[in-house]
C-alpha cells in the first residue's frame, strides 16, 4: 500500500496547471478572435475559457491549437478554473519550490495549486520543473482530483483507471487524443477544462454527487439559455454585454469583450453578482450549424441534403426576438446559417437564425469587385465561401455599399445589399457614438464599425442605412448617393386612412402614420411596396408592379430571359391577400406574363421576388358556387301565419366555397347556376362579387393524361397543377386531397383558369 500511494504521489506530481498562453493583452484584437480556430467546438471551448480568464492567445492573433502545454501553464488554468484568482496575493512572495522563485511569472499560481488547493505536488527531488510538458493522463488525474475524486475510489492502475473514470463522467468527451502518455495539446486542454466546468463534484469514498463544480465555487448557474447577442448594451452603457433569447441582458464580469463565437449557442450562463463569468455551450452533439437549402413549415433541408423535422410552433430566434418557426421560416432565404438544437428523438427543439460567429463588425464595400477589408474581417482565415443575399457569390459580384459580415461557425462571408432610407428619429447614447438608432419608428442595433459613418448624421436628418444580413446597421450614407438608393421591399399587412404596417422581406416590421384615401387603402392592402419616410412617425409607401417581361417557365426556372434566383421569394394573390407560396406549388407548365403582377431583379440580374395573380378590387378566389333563395313573406289572410308571397319573386343569393372558406352569400347578379366552378373577386366594400367568371371545363380527363402530380395534358395543351388544388367528390358532397381524388376515380373533370392552371378538380363514379 505504501508503494502504491508513493507511486500515485509521484504520478500526480507530474500534473500541473497554467494558462493556455500569454496574458490577455496578447490577444488578437479587442474581440478576442483567433485566426486559426474560428470554427467548431474548439473555438467555442476556447471562448468560454477566455471569458473566464482561464486562457488567451498569442500576440500574432493565433491560438496554436496543436501546441503543447507546460506545467506552469496548466497550473494557471486550474487556479483560474476554480475562480480563485482573488486569493493569489497570499502566494506571490513565498517560495514553495526551489526552481519557482517569486519572480517567476506563474509563481503565485503554482504555489496556490500546491499548498492552497492541494491539487498538485512537486517531484521527489523537491523541484517543480515548470517548463516540462503535461501529458493527457496527468491532466485528467488532476482534474478528477479537482472534482473531489479520491485515489481509493478510483483504484486500479494509473493512468488506465483514471482515464476510464474520466470517460465515465464524460470528462474526456471531445478530446482528440486517446493516448494518456501523449503531450497535452492546447485544444485538448481547452476541451478538458470546459468538460470540467460542466461536471459535478463528488463527496466521500463512495463518490456520491455533491453538486455542479461551478456551483461549489459560489457561482450561480442558469441552464437552457440561448445566447443571441454579444453586442447588447449593458448597465455600463457599452455595447459589450450578452443578451439571451428571453431578452435578458448581462454585463460581463471582467473587462472582456465577447468574440460572438457563442452567439446562437444553447447552454449554461455562469453568473457572479448578476454578472457573467462565462457561458458554457451544451455538448456539441445536441446542436449543429447548417446552411439552409429550403425551409418548410415541417422540415428544414440543408445544403448537404440532410433533412430535420420541425413543427410550426417550434421556438425560433430571428431578427432580435423569439418567434415560432411558422413566423420565421417564410422570411428565410437559402444560404442562411441556422443553428439547430436537437431533441432526444432527433427533432428540432429550437432554431437560432445565424450560425454563431462575430456580428460585432462589418466591412462596407466601396469599389466594384473589391476584397478590401475581407482578410481582416475573417482574421486571416482561408477557405471561406461568400453568400450574397443568400446566393453563392464571388468577390467579383460585390458592389459599392454592399455590407459583409463573417460567420465563423460556417466559415462564410455574408454579404447583404439591403438599404433603407428614412427619417432619423433618435439614438442612444449619443449621435457621436450611437449603439442604437431609431428610423421609421424602428430601433436598429448599430455595429461599432458603423459609428464613424453614423456620426456624420443627427436626429432630424434623412438617412440611408446600410444593413447587415441580420438587420444591424453597418453604415450610413446620404439619401441620393449614387449606387446606394433605397431598395427594401415589403408587403402591406395592415392599412387604414391614417396608419399603415409593412412587413419588409428582410424581416423588419415597420409601422407609422400615413394619409391615404379610402380607395387607396383598399388597393394597397396585401400589395408589394417600397417604403419611405420624411418626418417623425410617418411612413410613405409606393406600390410596385411590372418589372420583367416574358412568360414564367417553371421547368427552366426562367422569367422571359431572366433566370430565377435560388433564393427567389414567390407570392400569390389569394382571398386573404398576398400570401407566400413556392415554385413547386405552381405545377409544371408555363405561366403567362399577364398573370405576373411584379418581378424584381437582384444584384445578379436574376428574379428574386415574384408576385403572381392580377391586382383587383378584391383578392382572387377559386371555388364552387351554391345558390340559395329567400322568399318574400306575407301573412295568410285566413290563418295569420307567414307564408311565401306568390305574387313576388324570391331573392336569390350565391356563395363560393373551396371547402375551407366560403365567400358570401351575396345577392345573385350573375346568370351562373350552383355547382359551377368559378374565379371570383369581391368588391372593395366586401358586399358583392365584383367579378365572377366560369373556369374552363376539361371533361372526363383520364388519369393517364397526368404527368406525375404537377401537370396534365389535354388535347395537346399542358396545364399546371398545384399540390394544394381544391378537389370535390360529387358522389358524396365532400372535399378531398389531390391524392384522394386521383385514387377515387380513373377520370375527372378539371377546371382551368385562362393562365393554364388547374384550379379545381371534381370526381364522381356516376357519369
Amino acid at each position: 500500500m505504501r508503494i502504491r500511494k508513493r507511486l500515485l504521489s509521484l504520478l500526480l506530481a507530474a500534473v500541473l496547471a497554467a494558462s493556455l498562453a500569454l496574458p490577455a493583452a496578447a490577444a488578437k484584437d479587442s474581440y478576442g478572435r483567433f485566426s486559426d480556430i474560428s470554427v467548431g467546438p474548439t473555438a467555442k471551448a476556447v471562448e468560454s475559457l477566455r471569458l473566464m480568464g482561464v486562457l488567451d492567445g498569442y500576440a500574432n492573433g493565433t491560438f496554436r491549437p496543436e501546441g503543447q502545454l507546460n506545467r506552469a501553464q496548466f497550473c494557471k488554468m486550474a487556479v483560474c478554473a476554480m475562480n480563485a484568482e482573488n486569493e493569489l496575493g497570499a502566494y506571490r512572495t513565498v517560495t514553495v519550490f526551489p526552481d519557482v522563485k517569486p519572480s517567476h511569472w506563474a509563481a503565485a499560481y503554482i504555489n496556490m495549486a500546491a499548498k492552497g488547493k492541494n491539487i498538485i505536488s512537486g517531484y521527489p527531488d523537491g523541484k517543480f520543473y515548470p517548463d516540462r510538458t503535461v501529458s493527457l493522463g496527468q491532466a485528467v488525474t488532476i482534474l478528477l482530483r479537482m472534482l473531489g475524486y479520491k485515489d481509493e475510489a478510483i483504484g486500479g492502475v494509473w493512468p488506465a483507471s483514471y482515464m476510464s473514470a474520466a470517460a465515465r463522467i464524460k470528462l474526456t468527451d471531445g478530446v482528440e487524443s486517446t493516448n494518456p502518455s501523449a503531450p497535452l495539446t492546447r485544444k485538448d486542454a481547452a476541451q478538458l477544462f470546459v468538460n470540467l466546468l460542466r461536471s459535478d463534484c463528488v463527496g466521500g469514498e463512495e463518490g456520491a454527487p455533491s453538486g455542479a463544480f461551478l456551483a461549489t465555487l459560489g457561482l450561480k448557474l442558469e441552464e437552457n439559455v440561448v445566447l443571441v447577442s454579444s453586442t447588447a448594451v449593458g448597465p455600463d452603457g457599452k455595447a459589450t454585454a450578452l443578451q439571451t433569447a428571453s431578452g435578458s441582458v448581462y454585463q460581463l464580469d471582467r473587462d472582456t469583450i465577447s468574440s460572438g463565437v457563442l452567439n446562437g449557442c444553447k447552454g449554461t450562463l455562469v453568473l457572479k453578482n448578476n454578472k457573467v463569468v462565462t457561458f458554457l455551450p451544451d455538448a456539441e452533439g445536441s446542436s449543429r450549424v447548417v446552411v439552409l437549402a429550403s425551409a418548410k413549415i415541417n422540415q428544414i433541408t440543408d445544403t448537404s441534403g440532410a433533412t430535420y423535422a420541425v413543427t410550426s410552433d417550434t421556438r425560433a430566434y430571428y431578427n432580435g426576438e423569439e418567434k415560432t418557426w411558422a413566423d420565421a421560416q417564410a422570411w428565410l432565404n437559402p444560404g442562411r446559417s441556422l443553428t439547430l438544437y436537437m431533441g432526444p428523438t432527433g427533432g428540432v427543439e429550437y432554431v437560432f437564425v445565424g450560425g454563431g460567429g462575430s456580428a460585432s463588425e462589418a466591412v462596407i464595400v466601396y469599389e466594384k469587385g473589391s476584397a478590401k477589408g475581407l482578410s481582416a474581417l475573417v482574421g486571416g482565415v482561408t477557405g471561406y465561401k461568400i453568400y450574397k443575399n443568400g446566393s453563392s457569390a464571388n468577390v467579383s459580384d460585390l458592389r459599392p455599399y454592399d455590407v459583409a459580415t463573417y460567420s465563423g461557425a460556417t466559415n462564410t462571408i455574408r454579404v447583404c445589399d439591403t438599404r433603407l432610407t428614412g427619417f432619423y428619429e433618435s439614438c442612444s447614447p449619443s449621435p457621436a457614438e450611437p449603439t442604437k438608432i431609431v428610423v421609421m419608428g424602428t430601433e436598429f442595433s448599430v455595429l461599432t464599425t458603423a459609428q464613424s459613418t453614423l456620426s456624420k448624421f443627427k436626429p432630424g436628418d434623412q438617412i440611408t442605412l446600410l444593413l447587415t444580413e441580420d438587420n444591424q446597421v453597418a453604415g450610413a450614407v446620404k439619401p441620393g448617393t449614387a449606387g446606394a438608393s433605397a431598395n427594401a421591399i415589403g408587403i402591406v399587412k395592415e392599412a387604414s386612412k391614417d396608419s399603415i404596417e409593412v412587413e419588409l422581406l428582410c424581416g423588419i416590421s415597420l409601422k407609422g402614420a400615413t394619409t391615404l384615401s379610402a380607395n387607396t387603402v383598399n388597393l394597397i392592402k396585401g400589395q408589394p411596396v417600397q417604403v419611405s419616410s420624411d418626418r417623425k412617425g410617418y411612413l410613405g409607401v409606393a406600390r410596385l408592379s411590372g418589372g420583367v417581361s416574358g412568360n414564367l417557365n417553371l421547368e427552366t426556372r426562367k422569367l422571359g430571359s431572366h433566370s430565377l434566383a435560388s433564393t427567389v421569394k414567390v407570392y400569390e394573390y389569394t382571398k386573404d391577400g398576398l400570401e407566400p407560396t413556392s415554385l413547386s406549388a405552381l405545377g409544371a407548365g408555363p405561366i403567362p406574363n399577364g398573370q405576373i403582377s411584379y418581378a424584381h431583379l437582384n444584384w445578379a440580374n436574376q428574379v428574386d421576388v415574384l408576385v403572381l395573380g392580377g391586382i383587383h378590387d378584391g383578392a382572387v378566389f377559386y371555388g364552387r358556387t351554391s345558390v340559395d333563395f329567400e322568399e318574400v313573406m306575407m301573412k295568410d289572410p285566413a290563418t295569420g301565419i307567414l307564408v311565401p308571397d306568390p305574387t313576388k319573386e324570391p331573392t336569390y343569393f350565391m356563395s363560393v366555397t373551396d371547402g375551407k372558406t366560403t365567400i358570401g352569400p351575396f345577392r345573385l347578379t350573375y346568370d351562373i347556376p350552383g355547382g359551377t366552378y368559378v374565379q371570383a373577386t369581391v368588391s372593395s366594400n366586401g358586399i358583392y362579387f365584383s367579378s365572377l367568371k366560369e373556369l374552363n371545363r376539361l371533361k372526363d380527363v383520364s388519369n393517364n393524361a397526368w404527368t406525375g402530380q404537377g401537370a396534365v395534358t389535354v388535347e395537346g395543351r399542358t396545364y399546371t397543377i398545384s399540390s394544394s388544388v381544391i378537389c370535390y367528390n360529387r358522389d358524396n358532397g365532400t372535399w378531398l386531397t389531390l391524392d384522394q381524388a386521383h385514387a377515387y376515380a380513373d377520370q375527372a373533370d378539371l377546371y382551368a383558369s385562362d393562365d393554364g392552371v388547374i384550379r379545381a378538380i371534381e370526381v364522381r363514379t356516376q357519369r
